[in-house]
């Protein structure tokens, strides 16, 4: 076995905009380093270095490969023991040929949500991949989206070679925990990947789990990165946190968008609103979790006609600031989340909120089917 560079030589790293170098290896970040001074909420850290979308791609001729990597995963100290750790996925010539656990490595422990955290140090585990096919190919190996992740060692028995052009579109997309996808039951299962493969382009995920506010970070991060396609998915943080009223969000989507606009003025952009979701239609946040585990809306519905957000006055108004900006963008469009998860099919939101693994795939394939079919905003 042979040790493969992980920075700098043939293996390239897509799906991350930064790379922490830390004592054991380098740990991949969605965001660039130069936004983490301006998080006013420290979970935006922990959701940006959540590889969602992240890869490693190259082409080899090796039968066999090992990965060593040191994961990073929560416990509250009622839990029998740490959260799960995702699952590494090994895609040869685009075709999934294995699925592996992630190996457990360091764990934060707590006393409840929020307590703060106790580090309980693990180490670097390896994960062996054998009987890839002969000859040279390409690779993917996609990170777990659900757990920070240190790349420590990649090694293989034969040569690693750089990836080769593909010429496939860069799509860019940024939304809640419903496009991060951490329930689903691979990296390469959440929606915006599945859509990705269905259309034929290669994704970039910025979406932040509890973190899709519209901040202005994020988009002169978009503003500044290449883009062929860009989507947003707006709506269910601001409304589940009451973080705007209705004359504020209007405003901040205009500045969102005008940003990402001044570095991509004819970009094919796609605003998508929230899917469904019970507790949050009529009535405005903050939200909080029951016994049953599932959310329910603290907010007043009266509050609503004086500028409280539900999630049906957000899709009004996304419709109404997409229409009115159609007159001089008209590469600007827009899609109401519940063609992708509509009211029919709230069982399958098994927190009242979150999609099931199932339902990711599905909404994957319908994005796919209304975003980059004949006709589509992304064809």
């Amino acid at each position: 076995m042979r040790a493969v560079p992980l920075v700098g030589g043939a293996v390239e790293l897509r799906g991350a905009l930064d790379l922490e170098v830390t004592e054991t290896g380098v740990m991949p970040r969605r965001l660039p380093a130069w936004t983490t001074e301006q998080y006013q909420d420290p979970t935006v850290h922990g959701v940006s270095v959540m590889p969602s979308g992240v890869r490693l791609v190259f082409r080899t001729d090796a039968r066999v490969l090992e990965f060593e990597v040191l994961t990073f995963t929560g416990q509250l100290d009622t839990d029998p023991g740490p959260r799960p750790t995702g699952m590494l996925d090994l895609l040869v010539n685009g075709v999934l040929m294995e699925r592996r656990q992630a190996p457990l490595g360091n764990v934060l422990r707590m006393a409840g949500p929020g307590a703060a955290q106790r580090l309980v140090p693990g180490e670097p585990g390896t994960v062996r991949f054998t009987g890839l096919p002969a000859g040279m190919k390409s690779v993917e190996l996609w990170l777990p989206q659900q757990t920070p992740t240190e790349l420590v060692a990649l090694r293989a028995d034969g040569d690693v070679l750089p990836p080769l052009p593909d010429g496939r579109r860069r799509w860019v997309h940024h939304g809640s925990s419903i496009s991060h996808c951490i329930e689903a039951e691979g990296p390469t299962d959440t929606w915006p990947v599945v859509a990705a493969a269905l259309g034929g382009v290669e994704v970039i995920n910025l979406s932040q789990a509890g973190n899709a506010m519209l901040d202005p970070y994020v988009a002169r991060t978009i503003r500044d990165m290449p883009a062929d396609l860009i989507s947003l998915k707006v709506g269910i943080n601001i409304v589940s946190l009451a973080a705007f009223r209705l004359r504020t969000f209007g405003p901040a989507v205009h500045g969102f968008l005008d940003t990402i606009r001044d570095g991509h003025p004819d970009t094919p952009l796609l605003l998508t609103s929230p899917v469904s979701c019970p507790a949050l239609e009529e009535a405005p946040g903050p939200t909080a979790t029951g016994r049953d585990g599932k959310i329910t809306a603290l907010g007043d519905p009266s509050e609503v006609a004086r500028g409280a957000l539900s999630l049906a006055v957000v899709r009004a108004e996304l419709e109404r600031i997409v229409t009115a900006r159609r007159k001089r963008d008209p590469h600007l469009h827009h899609l109401d989340g519940r063609e992708l998860l509509g009211p029919d099919e709230t069982d399958d939101l098994a927190d009242g909120l979150h999609p099931t693994a199932p339902a990711y795939r599905r909404m994957g394939r319908r994005f796919a089917a209304l975003a980059f079919a004949d006709g589509g905003p992304f064809h």
